[in-house]
């Protein structure tokens, strides 16, 4: 049992970690050249608040594979929902970041953002505690969509020819 907790826990962490690595040269580079609103969370607090978020949506994942009795047909739809919000999250930062493509950040993280919702959906009749867990996740990607959508916004992309 606890290997699969920590290992259901610890699965989240992985993207961030390359998501770290990727971001922190950016950071310092080309991060501060954008024109960012007054509101945005000072870059310390990025770190602490994945850990946290990532934290409880792997043990919310956790959750909901014990309730349906591991990887059954029944957890097809609210796993896979999982499963494929993470991918979401995890490609956002090569995008913006790494790429430095604002408008398709933007794009990315609010199919990130429903596809957030549609996990808690999925999760509500099978755990209310993991769908809670993803509470703190969805409305801190609210934020991060309207920072992303302010940033974009305030910073026109340089046109490919």
């Amino acid at each position: 049992m606890w290997l699969q907790i920590a290992g259901f826990t610890a699965l989240p962490h992985l993207g961030g970690l390359y998501g770290g690595y990727l971001t922190r040269k950016e950071v310092d580079t080309w991060y501060p050249t954008l024109k960012k609103p007054s509101w945005r969370p000072p870059n310390k607090a990025f770190p602490v608040v994945w850990t946290c978020l990532y934290t409880g949506m792997g043990y919310g994942s956790y959750l909901v594979w014990k309730e349906l009795g591991g990887f059954t047909e029944d957890a097809l739809v609210p796993l896979g929902l999982y499963g494929t919000q993470l991918a979401l999250n995890w490609a956002w930062t090569p995008i913006f970041f790494g790429a430095h493509k604002l408008k398709w950040s933007l794009v990315e993280i609010v199919l990130l953002t429903g596809t957030v919702g549609a996990t808690m959906m999925s999760w509500y009749p099978i755990s209310r505690t993991a769908t809670m867990l993803l509470a703190p996740y969805l409305g801190w990607l609210c934020l991060a969509t309207s920072l992303n959508y302010c940033i974009w916004r305030d910073n026109p992309e340089e046109k490919e020819e």
